[in-house]
């Protein structure tokens, strides 16, 4: 049996990953590894909580007791690293969060499973770290071509620039010690249990709250969007058939802007469930701090050497979203009470 260290698994995509993996799988195991910040909630594994094949731990991949007791009492296979702080908002308001858990938690999580998988002769065959990345460190795009896996990192945003780092930091423990590592970079996800700090489920909850709808600048930046079980397609087969040392890019080809997104949402929730929400709800603020303009994955080497391609197109999965939300409004309230309000009003200057 296969035993998985997945970490972050309590946030969104590591959470659709779990529940992906155990309904697939009925001979792996999986060990959940999350420190239950803001972002990460049990709720979103609800269902799952009592599979045997599942357990949960709280802890921090900074930790480096913590994560050495897991690899001495487990016989790990492989590590999934999700766990991260993603906000760009938040990066820009407190960089050294994520300084310490994007780039300390990834080399404490590396050296540990260095530590328990290295042998004289090498790695124990059927080993592996994967590096859930972004493309957000590519950098920004002009208005044609999209990033590949040699395109240069060129991060502009503390977030993206502790994901890069970490990346390096991944990649040269195979470089310098041969270590079994892939590293992974995908377009924006979007699909159930995302916290709605993130576009799609902030306009969601903000239009069945007829709030207003708070766009960065003139709404034109662009997004390449995947759906998350796209996403966790692709994680499975880089675990499975990735070559040791390679990056593999992840994307949808949903290229959408901002301001698209949003008045797709607006043209759903009035057209189905209340009239009174229109696009008179979208206020224009000011242009985030670093805003790349412009992302777009080209997936085709993924698709090439393992046979991957995205199956959601963006407009049948956004509306499977916004049903999602709809039919999990106590999640959504739940997860919307207390310090998201501080943390919205401080970001948008916008009283909720």
């Amino acid at each position: 049996m296969k035993t998985y260290l997945v970490t972050g698994g309590a946030g969104f995509i590591g959470s659709n990953f779990i529940k992906y993996m155990l309904k697939k799988y009925k001979d792996i195991q999986i060990i959940n590894v999350d420190k239950l910040t803001y972002a990460g909630n049990l709720e979103n594994l609800k269902e799952i909580e009592n599979n045997p094949n599942y357990k949960f731990i709280k802890t921090d991949i900074c930790d480096e007791k913590s994560i050495k007791n897991i690899f001495k009492e487990n016989n790990i296979d492989y590590v999934v690293n999700f766990a991260a702080e993603t906000h760009v908002d938040r990066s820009i308001q407190n960089p050294n969060i994520f300084i310490k858990t994007n780039i300390l938690g990834t080399i404490n999580l590396l050296n540990c499973a260095k530590a328990s998988w290295e042998t004289q002769n090498g790695f124990l065959n059927g080993k592996k770290f994967l590096q859930i990345s972004t493309d957000e460190v590519y950098g920004s795009l002009k208005s044609t071509g999209s990033f590949t896996e040699a395109s240069p990192l060129d991060p502009h945003s503390p977030y993206a620039s502790s994901k890069a780092s970490a990346d390096l930091m991944v990649k040269s423990y195979y470089d310098t010690y041969k270590m079994p590592i892939n590293i992974t970079r995908c377009s924006n996800n979007y699909g159930p249990y995302q916290f709605p700090e993130k576009l799609i489920p902030l306009m969601i909850h903000n239009c069945l709250s007829k709030k207003s709808l708070p766009i960065y600048g003139d709404g034109l930046n662009v997004r390449d969007w995947i759906y998350v079980k796209d996403h966790c397609t692709a994680i499975e087969l880089v675990i499975e058939k990735g070559k040791f040392g390679h990056v593999y890019n992840i994307g949808g080809h949903n290229e959408r802007t901002n301001i698209h997104v949003v008045k797709t949402i607006i043209e759903y929730i009035h057209k189905n469930i209340d009239p009174s929400v229109t696009e008179n709800l979208i206020k224009y603020i000011a242009d985030r701090k670093g805003h790349d303009r412009r992302y777009a994955i080209d997936p085709t080497k993924i698709q090439n050497e393992l046979g991957w391609k995205a199956q959601t197109n963006f407009e049948i999965g956004i509306h499977q979203t916004i049903r999602w939300y709809l039919e999990n409004k106590a999640w959504l309230e739940h997860v919307t009470t207390g310090a998201y309000h501080d943390y919205y009003e401080k970001i948008y200057n916008i009283r909720r």
